[in-house]
């Protein structure tokens, strides 16, 4: 089954040169949390997905893609 969510959190912690701790921080989860949305193993809330794109200064659409699953 295909990925529902694809993100973009890599680049865009890379055009403000953040690591993964910083944006932890900046949205108040753990480092590991970041790890595990960034490498696609988990999908956040919608919340945390905002206060991610926010912190980014990306917009939600810049930050995930949503792609139907097949089914």
């Amino acid at each position: 089954m295909a990925r529902a969510v694809i993100n973009h959190l890599r680049e865009l912690r890379a055009r403000k040169k953040w690591s993964q701790a910083e944006l932890a921080k900046a949205v108040n989860v753990s480092r590991q949390a970041i790890n595990t949305i960034e490498n696609g193993k988990h999908d956040p809330s919608i919340t945390l997905a905002y206060r991610i794109a926010a912190a980014l200064d990306a917009t939600i659409t810049e930050a995930f893609v949503f792609t139907p699953e097949e089914r």
